[in-house]
């Protein structure tokens, strides 16, 4: 196991000290104000240019992490977390956002570490919601969403 497979198992603390279950329980503001936890809780296998230092999936990585039914359950809560955040929040509905970003990042690792079906659904339920307020998110974020 590695620092990132143990933090998503729930058995270890990120590079700031803090238990998946601490990030989790930060409210909407957390979490739109913090910028340096979405890394953790949806590693990808590219370096973030947002937060240098960022853990980086390895092989090694995503297969404990595909083993690992707390960490699977743990992604889920995670995603389940921030759809309950953009279902609470239109900030993100215009044409540009950070949180878009965010949101091609959960739905990468979620195909990678959960599977196709949880990514597609959070992908589509993001999009509901857009779809639903009328939100002009631009297709080329759109396009990435629906590639990741």
């Amino acid at each position: 196991m590695s620092a990132l497979s143990d933090f998503l198992a729930g058995v270890s603390v990120d590079a700031q000290g803090r238990a998946l279950a601490d990030i989790l329980a930060y409210s909407d503001a957390e979490l739109e104000r913090r910028h340096d936890f979405i890394q953790w809780l949806f590693p990808l296998p590219d370096p973030s240019r947002a937060v240098p230092g960022s853990p980086v999936l390895s092989g090694g990585d995503i297969a404990a992490i595909r083993a690992s039914d707390p960490a699977r359950r743990n992604l889920e809560a995670a995603a389940g977390r921030m759809l309950a955040f953009y279902e609470a929040n239109d900030h993100w509905l215009g044409s540009h956002d950070h949180n878009h970003l965010r949101i091609t990042r959960i739905i990468r690792s979620l195909r990678l570490l959960v599977g196709d079906s949880e990514a597609n659904g959070f992908r589509d339920s993001v999009r509901s919601l857009a779809a639903a307020a009328g939100a002009s998110i631009n297709p080329t974020t759109l396009a990435f969403w629906d590639a990741a």
